[in-house]
């Protein structure tokens, strides 16, 4: 169960939200222009946003924006009319998480609310430091260390490896991982993964051309491992 903020200034769209997350097992909350959205994106701190692009007062891009840079990491799914790439590139840029063009399908948005909310679980992980080999992964802090220095990480790369080891020993596609780790807005392929995981193993492997801890599932995607 999740708080979730539906913003959108369409009446019966957000009867429909609301009603279809309540099914769901989510407490609901709403906002019908970008000036509310905006004091309650901040006082309420919900676990996931919902959030139209044209909104009066303040548009969804400008409530992101804001959002922001008070800090809040909370994952935002756009929704709009809008079918622009520039509009969906707009919003990654600002922060989005996701983006579902109107008309869209209430099973596609649940699977995409889910799919972020899984995300932000992956990224926010435990308070526990994980420990493996020389390494320390502190989720808290997000911060890779090896042999007590810092490894330089970046947030992406971070994730990755979060939902790598925490699905341990199992053969993850590379389908998935793009999934839960870019999201369903993220328009990348195979090779995205294959040039993260490279990176990820210049910074983990003795040998990066003979992985131990990041291991290819050949014709599937990819193993992390302790040992």
């Amino acid at each position: 169960m999740a708080r979730v903020l539906v913003v959108e200034d369409d009446a019966g769209i957000r009867l429909g939200l609301v009603r279809n997350l309540e099914f769901e097992g989510h407490v609901v909350f709403v906002a019908a222009n970008g000036e509310e959205a905006l004091r309650k994106a901040l006082d309420e701190r919900p676990d996931l946003i919902i959030l139209d692009i044209m909104l009066p007062r303040l548009s969804g891009h400008e409530v992101c924006r804001l959002i922001r840079r008070a800090g809040s990491k909370v994952p935002v799914i756009f929704l709009s009319a809008r079918g622009e790439e520039q509009d969906k590139v707009e919003g990654l840029r600002l922060g989005g998480d996701d983006y579902i063009a109107k008309p869209f399908g209430v099973k596609e948005l649940l699977a995409r609310v889910a799919a972020a909310l899984r995300r932000a679980a992956i990224r926010d992980g435990t308070d526990e430091p994980l420990h493996f080999g020389p390494f320390v992964l502190d989720f808290q802090q997000r911060r890779l260390f090896r042999a007590g220095k810092e490894v330089e990480i970046t947030d992406k790369e971070f994730t990755l490896l979060q939902f790598l080891v925490n699905n341990t020993e199992r053969a993850l596609s590379r389908e998935a991982i793009l999934r839960e780790v870019w999201g369903y807005g993220y328009e990348g392929t195979a090779r995205t993964i294959d040039n993260f995981i490279t990176r990820l193993r210049r910074k983990l492997e003795d040998d990066p051309r003979q992985p131990r801890r990041i291991q290819t599932v050949r014709g599937h995607g990819y193993r992390f491992s302790a040992e």
